[in-house]
């Protein structure tokens, strides 16, 4: 059954919560945190992506993580992040375009997720969890929120969704793009009791997105053990719980830096050797996914942007029982990126690179036609039911395969851990 826990958060004060209310530090590249944070000195980012602000050092040098605790610590001194008076849970509403999300806020069991009652369907990249697990262990934080789903027919939602406070959220943030964030505090007792008693009767919980940052808080939890330095918040780690049916996915793209022994003609036509390749034609690149000109069952189905050209690559699924075996991404992986292109680790080899699934197609195009990328793949979604299942079969999908929206912002909520490590 899965554990929840409320906690004591520590929240930007109601004025400061727009300015300091940042993206996740996965979804910006160094470049583009460097301008946020130019923009908005107060934004979360430069306590999750130091990296932006010390461009000159390498990327795992331990003055970003000494830095990071720095900017979190001021933040504090300073009073623009105040701790709660008691331990709560926290109710976040996401108005986006025509959709509306609420999910709650509260911390999850180390032991679930070792013992796969919070199950993964995803392997982490080794140097993502390693400065994740840097980042928790110098700021001694859960800074950003691990999103999970819990498979509900309505009684935990329903629930969840009776007790919206009807007054002023405790923070309220609209982005740019003129989505709304809000924050809702729920401390009364009784509510409290009850939703951890409704979560007891859940059976399992899933990671959607955030693999890195729950699996670097375990570490965390686990090294503290060891070191006898362990206190009772290090052994939990924080998270949103959305229901299940009540989330959107979207693929999630590669990009290639080389074709290796390739050339743009050859590699084409090589492609023509295992898959039905026909040229796109125009596309919309303001939009996230590219319409499949071919649509069937059973039917991998990939984009791939090259030379200035979108294309479909078709082919049928061999083995549809395989329920690894037969997503889209795994079969690009064994028979593009590593059949013809040597890519046999997606989790570290630095040719492979990863852009989420909500980023518009432009995004594609110009990292290719400006050189930095060879080649662009864009992905179909997997639906949740699938990604359910294979986690229950205690299987895994290949690294960043899923896109899971909405995507929350980092900083409106914040989880310390226990004592912890002695400096």
């Amino acid at each position: 059954m899965v554990k929840v826990y409320r906690f004591t958060g520590l929240r930007p004060q109601r004025a400061y919560a727009a300015q300091i209310a940042s993206v996740p530090y996965d979804v910006v590249t160094a470049d583009e945190a460097a301008e946020i944070i130019r923009k908005n000195p107060l934004s979360f980012l430069h306590v999750s992506r130091t990296d932006a602000l010390l461009p000159d050092i390498p990327a795992d040098d331990e003055q970003i993580y000494v830095q990071a605790r720095e900017n979190f610590q001021e933040l504090q001194e300073k009073g623009m992040l105040q701790r709660d008076d008691a331990p709560s849970v926290y109710l976040y509403r996401v108005k986006q375009g025509g959709s509306l999300y609420l999910g709650l806020v509260a911390c999850l069991d180390v032991d679930d997720y070792i013992d796969d009652v919070i199950k993964k369907h995803e392997h982490t990249r080794y140097d993502k969890e390693r400065d994740r697990t840097r980042h928790i262990d110098a700021t001694n934080a859960n800074t950003g929120l691990v999103v999970v789903l819990y498979p509900d027919e309505g009684d935990v939602f329903g629930y969840i969704e009776s007790i919206l406070p009807e007054g002023e959220p405790d923070a309220v943030v609209k982005t740019e793009q003129g989505n709304v964030h809000e924050l809702f505090r729920i401390t009364d007792r009784v509510r409290l009791a009850h939703i951890e008693d409704l979560f007891a009767r859940v059976p399992a919980a899933y990671i959607a997105d955030g693999h890195h940052r729950a699996k670097s808080a375990v570490t965390i939890a686990q090294e503290r053990r060891k070191a006898g330095t362990y206190g009772p918040e290090d052994g939990r780690f924080m998270a949103i719980l959305f229901a299940h049916k009540r989330v959107k996915i979207h693929g999630y793209s590669r990009l290639v830096t080389d074709l290796g022994q390739y050339t743009p003609a050859s590699f084409l036509a090589a492609l023509k050797e295992r898959f039905d390749v026909r040229p796109y034609g125009e596309i919309d690149d303001t939009v996230f996914r590219v319409p499949p000109l071919k649509e069937a069952a059973n039917l991998h189905v990939v984009h791939m942007y090259l030379g200035g050209i979108w294309y479909e690559l078709s082919t049928p699924v061999k083995n549809p029982e395989d329920v690894i075996g037969s997503l889209d991404v795994s079969y690009l992986q064994r028979t593009v990126l590593e059949g013809m292109l040597g890519i046999t680790d997606p989790r570290g080899d630095a040719r492979l690179q990863y852009l989420g699934g909500a980023r518009p197609l432009a995004d594609l195009e110009e990292r290719v036609d400006s050189g930095e990328f060879a080649v662009a793949f864009s992905m179909q979604p997997v639906d949740v039911e699938t990604v359910m299942a294979i986690a229950d079969d205690g299987k895994v999908m290949p690294p960043k395969s899923t896109w899971f929206e909405p995507k929350l912002l980092s900083g409106l909520v914040i989880h310390t851990l226990g004592e912890g490590k002695k400096e």
